[in-house]
């Protein structure tokens, strides 16, 4: 039986067990809430990534070691992936307005009981809370596909990425100017502001949308181990963006433990300041959208694994130290950012087109898989780090760019 087949009775049978409905006509969405949308995706996600850049000043305040510290990333990261298996099926089952409303009002209170943790345990605790309920971003996404046409869905797909991933990075810019300024607590502060302003706003002007699904919660979390087990194409975009995404997170947590070593003295402003010029690849984004609508996403994958690998080399001259150093830094994280966002933008345009009145389900398992990556790649990455230093961590992200890359190989040639 050729793929295609296998795929399209895959997919009738999971539509059988699942008794889904089909999908609705799309009504589209105006350019202004898809700004709002946009920056709302930034916002909710930077509260994952901000505390990067003050790695060392939560290390010093708590009286802990800086790999210690670094962990908190990866606590938020693994409440992001339960909150994704967890949460975001949610968003096929109950209208997106309240549901988007709740969540990011709990990110905020979460966020306010980690500004005033004491301890690294308990401020673990409090982050991981935290990821667990900042998925906004994955149920916005599926909401804005569903609600535009077919041949616009890669470039409003690429529209919020670039917002989220402009989040991810000037997170770090934030969480280093402000940690520098106001201590580390200060971050948490103005984040939560910033989400309950949010909460009111998309309560405000977010559609009223209908269910796709009257499943019961358990059915809906189980969906997402069906469809990862009987859809190929969305097996293949897991793994795509868990090893693309793994590098990612690998350098930047690696990346303040080296600016703040021996070799450069720096402190979380020099994280911001490199994430700030890495967020010009955002203008990428709809680029990469477009040209998916126009030739699909298997002709962006291939580009987005030679980019990361690209940049795995430049990014070895920030072993140089000085300006040299510097500059390689700023160089490589810039492809490494141009690159993830691509293959993002390519692995959920792919992964939306499978089952269009599942799109949310669909998400859950594919974001699952990538931050499942994004913490194996944070802790692994603090681990090279301690024992081979940053040319380790370089390697580690060439490796997993080049075997993406021989996967797909394996699907364009079979």
């Amino acid at each position: 039986m050729a793929e295609g087949e296998m795929n399209g009775g895959s997919a009738a049978a999971v539509a059988e067990r699942l008794d889904q409905p089909a999908e609705r006509s799309p009504s589209g969405l105006g350019a202004g809430l898809l700004f709002i949308l946009s920056v709302a995706c930034g916002v909710s996600v930077a509260t994952i990534y901000f505390p990067q850049a003050i790695t060392l000043l939560i290390a010093s305040d708590l009286s802990v070691s800086a790999d210690a510290a670094a962990l908190v990333v990866t606590t938020a990261q693994l409440g992001y992936a339960l909150g994704l298996l967890l949460l975001v099926p949610l968003g096929d089952r109950l209208p997106h307005r309240p549901l988007v409303a709740t969540l990011l009002t709990l990110t905020a209170a979460a966020l306010l009981i980690a500004s005033q943790a004491q301890t690294l345990p308990v401020l673990a605790v409090a982050r991981m809370a935290t990821g667990i309920t900042t998925v906004v971003p994955q149920i916005l996404l599926p909401m804005a596909a569903g609600l535009m046409p077919p041949a616009r869905r890669g470039a409003v797909t690429g529209t919020l990425l670039s917002g989220l991933l402009a989040g991810i990075l000037l997170a770090r810019t934030f969480g280093g100017f402000l940690g520098e300024h106001l201590g580390w607590r200060g971050p948490y502060f103005v984040a939560a502001a910033a989400l309950f302003a949010f909460a009111v706003l998309l309560g405000l002007v977010l559609p009223r949308t209908a269910p796709t699904s009257s499943q019961r919660y358990p059915s809906l979390v189980a969906a997402a181990f069906i469809l990862f087990r009987n859809e190929p194409e969305l097996r293949r975009s897991c793994l795509y963006q868990a090893l693309m995404f793994g590098g990612f997170t690998a350098a930047w947590t690696s990346l303040a433990l080296l600016l703040g070593g021996t070799l450069y003295h720096l402190g979380g402003q020099a994280v911001g300041l490199i994430a700030l010029v890495g967020a010009a690849s955002v203008f990428c984004t709809p680029i990469v959208g477009r040209l998916i609508d126009r030739k699909g996403p298997d002709v962006v994958s291939p580009l987005a694994f030679f980019t990361g690998i690209a940049a795995a080399i430049v990014l070895l001259g920030g072993g140089l130290g000085g300006i040299t150093g510097l500059l390689a830094l700023t160089a490589g994280m810039l492809l490494l950012d141009i690159a993830v966002q691509s293959g993002q933008t390519a692995n959920q345009a792919r992964v939306f087109a499978i089952r269009p009145d599942a799109r949310s389900r669909l998400n859950t398992a594919y974001m699952t898989c990538v931050f499942l990556g994004g913490s194996a790649g944070s802790w692994i990455g603090v681990k090279i780090y301690s024992h081979w230093g940053w040319p380790g961590v370089c390697a580690l992200i060439a490796a997993a760019a080049t075997i993406a890359l021989a996967r797909h190989a394996v699907k364009i040639y079979r």
